[in-house]
């Protein structure tokens, strides 16, 4: 009867406007993703999704002269009474992502103010949002109802606050949708302009459409017409000449194909009805799901001939009967109805369609009923109670270490055939402790610090009684693999996301309520551990191989994602260069900023806390620290070489690959030069210049992101790291560089911190690129300079040129310049440069434009190169312009700069961009945090204001955003060393029953879309020649 459902039968997304990066353009010129029904409920705005060719075709239509003057008429009255819905799920709950969509609904009871629309746009969990009229007025609209299986929902709005124009309902005709039907969709098209569509009804009775693992309506019949919806119809009403909605538009297909597929009215009046009364909305369910199949099949099934005949005679008009799909195991029909079962009829009553099943089920909760099914070919009539459909649907979840939970739905029970009980709580939004490899949804945790957690009220009892930075082991499965049952180690934490909060749907308000469960239970102490390193065999070298005993893995886990940086948590291992001091080095690729947590495991064995003690500005490291009263075990401290290696030197490589596994292996220096880390144009993080990077010749460099190159003797020539590069534009992964840092490079700074003393450096705030002798002679360079190079550098002959100038740095340095010398030093290679770091002001002879000029040029403090300040507002991360921004661009507009923003956020909804600049707020110049703090608190919340915004590539716009306390209060985050985290928390603008901090840390991104990472090799860096 029907096709196989499969990936076609996807929710419509037209195609993107243009093809350039988002942040290059302004937000009402982002590639928009609007849907008619789908994976994604409604199209996220801010989305990057493929797109069928098909769909870049517009498909509005406006009446003509051709059109009949009834149907004229009929839709100027129809125009009136729709409206486009404006809304964000603001968090991820049940079957849907937090997001920021547009779509489509009518208004049903103009003196009430009810509009109907789509369940998959309600969403199932928390919403925010408006709606605007035909005469472009705009009210609040919240939701009164969601229906837990089929896909309509019910907003509230109130009927005063539209003062322009009379308010009318569209009546709802189910009863009026009939094959051949000439049909119209008034609908939102992409939430641009009205979209006005029409059709011919095909069918009545063809099953429900599967749209994947998203929600998906079931157990109901859909009607098939032509149409052509376009994105951002979704929730449109489908109507007849005589202006009655018989239909509302759901979904179609995504191939090409004009086909869409429209719910019938009869529950949605039913609930219309229900609510317009003051009644409960009753729903029944037997957890199971039944499917139309046409006579034929059932016959193959086991219907009998006496059967088939008198259902024929009965339901003339029928062409199929109702079989079971799906039971569901603990279910009222569990062990009583089988999967390919026909329903033959129910409480005595033949019965064939979906909505008389309906409604007798609805009527009848927590009532028995009796079934006459046929099973291959005997009937078997049994008597089973109905269920509540509501008690299986969640209404609450929880929030807790960043990560937010709730009981399993029928809606993801049913795509799995699992029980709706049982199985464990379903991780809504698995993030911060809670961050599972693999995949952002779907999992199930089974078990907490060894306690079955069956259930949400037993999950909250166990994650209660867990101290903050517990370490405790986690059982979990995944729903598309139920077999295999998943363990893993998490470091719960309270200290971050500090309240564990209950958050619970009010239907009256259309609000969800949060209330504190339980406070954080302050951390256990920590005592010492025992453990023996591993021994590596190695008959070859011995004492290089015993560095393992110098090597610590470190995890940092980012609760905030701040400049720019693309992951939330990241591992690798760091080099003990003092085991009495408890410090180790480690890439800045893996501890990118102070604002994290950071766990150290020593000899595979022990897990302790670390703090950041240092991060070089420029040279990709940080230093940490852990404490070494926590640890009995023979760790060693490095033995650093003073001496350079040099090109051809023999060398080992130990490294830890993908596995964490150490590796060795006997090679040589290929190259010492100086190599361009690639900027990332999308999203500017932190990246090492100004550098002299180290290659070898072995596979294990590309395979390993920590190690080191060690002689025979064990002492440590360089560093084996992971530099973060740019963002790639065809695949989209960010790209990771393996190269080593000599370590003559780093001991200074070492020196230092191993006596107490905290490096207070100095540079010039410009990027440098080698240039070759021929290049210079062209530019200008004399010959008796280049004659000092070769005699005093016989090994490098080149110089620096400026290939960068920091915004904002008045340092006498233009680009172009060439240095050739600081404070009468020649300058041909990166060590040289060390000079800069601890000089206010340098002597430095330069040759611009072909002249040769001394300059007094000046070094500013790295101190204030990092982030020490961020605030969260509308869902948008802002902080001061870190040090990659001011690399990349020529002006730093303001000092309240978009470092990323959460899905479903006000910031979000209105287009605010990673990367753009704030200027002002409602006219008043805020180029400060502070004076943005203090302009932002003048606004009322659920008020409009004025945002004066600057893209990064300097296109100023205005934005109009409505605040949200209630889901996204404006905190700020200080660093201050009084607090133990480091950080200070400062809650500014929150709603008393709302959130007072992130309801998840997952949803925030520094850009559109998440990414991976690849590995590659960066090219050496100096001027092309173009010949």
């Amino acid at each position: 009867m029907d096709a196989p459902i499969d990936a076609r039968y996807k929710r419509k997304h037209p195609s993107s406007a243009s093809d350039r990066p988002s942040k290059q353009m302004r937000p009402d010129l982002e590639p928009p993703t609007r849907s008619t029904n789908g994976e994604n409920s409604v199209s996220p705005l801010n989305g990057d999704m493929a797109h069928d060719a098909d769909e870049t075709k517009t498909q509005a239509r406006v009446t003509t002269a051709a059109e009949s003057a009834e149907w004229q008429e009929t839709i100027e009255k129809v125009v009136k009474k729709v409206v486009a819905i404006h809304m964000c799920l603001t968090c991820s709950f049940d079957t849907e992502s937090a997001t920021a969509s547009e779509a489509t609904g009518f208004v049903v009871d103009a003196e009430r103010g009810y509009i109907l629309t789509n369940r998959h746009v309600v969403g199932a969990g928390p919403f925010w949002g408006h709606c605007i009229f035909d005469n472009h007025e705009e009210v609040d609209v919240y939701p009164v109802y969601r229906d837990p299986v089929h896909d309509f929902g019910i907003l509230k709005f109130d009927p005063k606050a539209v003062k322009y124009m009379p308010l009318a309902a569209l009546p709802l005709r189910p009863d009026q949708a009939r094959v051949g039907s000439e049909i119209r969709v008034v609908g939102n098209d992409a939430g641009e302009k009205l979209s006005i569509l029409s059709g011919v009804i095909s069918r009545l009775d063809r099953n429900a459409p599967d749209y994947g693992d998203g929600y998906c309506d079931f157990n109901t019949n859909y009607i098939q017409a032509a149409a052509s919806a376009s994105g951002g119809s979704s929730g449109s009403p489908v109507v007849n000449i005589d202006g009655c909605a018989i239909a509302l538009q759901a979904g179609g297909r995504s191939d090409g194909a004009a086909t869409d597929y429209f719910l019938p009215l009869d529950r949605p009046l039913r609930a219309l009805k229900c609510i317009q009364e003051g009644i409960p909305i009753t729903r029944g369910t037997i957890q199971t799901q039944w499917m139309i199949k046409p006579f034929d099949e059932c016959r193959r099934l086991g219907l009998t001939a006496d059967w088939e005949a008198e259902m024929r005679q009965k339901f003339p008009n029928e062409t199929g009967m109702l079989v079971a799909e799906v039971v569901l195991p603990e279910g009222p029909a569990d062990d009583k109805v089988e999967e390919g079962d026909i329903l033959v009829k129910v409480n005595g009553e033949l019965l064939t369609q979906f909505i008389r099943l309906d409604d007798i089920l609805d009527s009848s909760v927590d009532k028995p009923v009796k079934l006459l099914v046929q099973r291959g070919g005997e009937n078997l009539e049994v008597e089973l109670t109905v269920g509540d459909l509501h008690a299986i649907t969640p209404d609450r979840f929880v929030s807790v270490s960043g990560a937010s939970f709730h009981d399993l739905s029928y809606q993801q029970a049913r795509l799995f055939a699992i029980s709706t009980t049982g199985n464990g709580v379903f991780v809504c939004e698995a993030s911060g402790s809670f961050r599972f490899d693999g995949s952002e949804s779907g999992w199930m945790i089974s078990s907490v610090d060894n306690k079955d957690t069956p259930n949400l009220d037993a999950f909250i009892k166990v994650m209660a009684e867990i101290p903050d930075r517990s370490r405790v082991v986690v059982a979990y499965k995944h729903l598309r693999d139920l077999h295999t049952l998943n363990t893993a180690i998490i470091n719960v934490d309270r200290h971050w996301s500090t309240k564990m909060s209950l958050v619970v749907r009010n239907d009256k308000t259309g609000l969800w309520d949060m209330t504190e469960l339980a406070k954080a239970i302050e951390p256990v102490p920590l005592t010492p551990k025992r453990a023996n390193f591993i021994t590596v065999p190695s008959r070859s070298h011995p004492k290089a191989v015993d560095i393992i005993k110098s090597f610590v893995r470190v995890t940092a886990s980012m609760p905030i994602k701040l400049d720019g940086f693309p992951r939330a948590r990241k591992t690798g291992h760091g080099l003990v260069i003092d085991a009495e001091k408890g410090l180790v080095i480690i890439s800045r690729a893996i501890v990118p900023y102070d604002l994290c947590d950071i766990t150290v495991t020593i000899a595979d064995s022990i897990i302790i806390d670390g703090e950041v003690v240092f991060m070089h500005p420029l040279q990709n490291y940080a230093i940490i620290k852990y404490d070494p009263s926590l640890v009995q075990a023979p760790v060693q401290s490095a033995k650093l070489a003073t001496e350079y290696v040099k090109q051809g030197d023999d060398t080992i490589f130990f490294g830890f690959n993908h596995n964490y596994r150490p590796v060795v292996a006997k090679t040589v220096i290929t190259d010492i030069t100086t190599v361009a880390i690639p900027a990332s144009a999308t999203t500017p993080r932190y990246r090492a210049i100004n550098l002299d990077a180290v290659t070898v010749d072995t596979g294990l460099a590309v395979q390993c992101g920590s190690g080191v190159l060690i002689d025979e003797e064990g002492t440590v020539q360089a560093l084996w790291l992971t530099y973060l590069g740019e963002r790639s534009n065809s695949s989209g992964k960010d790209m990771e560089y393996h190269l080593g840092l000599a370590t003559p490079m780093i001991l200074p700074i070492i020196n230092q911190i191993r006596e107490g003393k905290q490096p207070e450096l100095r540079i010039m705030s410009v990027e440098l690129q080698t240039i070759q002798m021929s290049q210079a002679r062209i530019m200008g360079v004399s010959e008796e300079w280049i004659e000092r190079v070769e005699r005093e550098d016989p090994e490098r002959h080149q110089l620096f040129m400026v290939r960068k100038v920091d915004s904002g740095y008045a340092g006498a340095l233009l680009e172009s310049d060439i240095i050739l010398s600081l404070n009468d030093q020649l300058i041909t290679r990166v060590t040289a440069l060390d000079i800069q770091y601890h000089s206010p002001t340098l002597t430095a002879v330069v040759v611009r434009k072909r002249r040769t000029l001394t300059l007094s040029v000046p070094t500013v403090p790295t101190d204030a190169l990092e982030t020490t300040r961020a605030v969260i507002f509308c869902g948008a991360v802002l902080h001061r312009p870190h040090h990659a921004v001011r690399q990349q661009i020529s002006k730093v507009h303001s000092d309240v700069y978009i470092s990323g923003r959460q899905r479903g956020s006000p910031a979000y909804a209105y287009g605010l961009s990673p990367t753009n600049f704030v200027m002002a707020v409602n006219g008043v110049e805020t180029l400060t945090l502070d004076d943005f703090l203090k302009e932002v608190k003048k606004v009322p919340d659920n008020t409009y204001f004025r945002l004066k915004v600057m893209t990064f590539d300097n296109v100023p716009w205005v934005a109009t955003m409505k605040k949200c306390e209630h889901y996204f209060p404006t905190i700020e985050f200080v660093k201050d060393s009084a607090e133990r985290t480091g950080w200070r928390k400062v809650v500014h603008e929150a709603e008393k029953g709302g959130s007072d901090g992130l309801m998840t840390e997952g949803g925030i991104s520094e850009s559109a879309v998440d990414v991976e990472s690849s590995v590659a090799q960066p090219e050496p860096l100096g001027v092309e020649d173009k010949e």
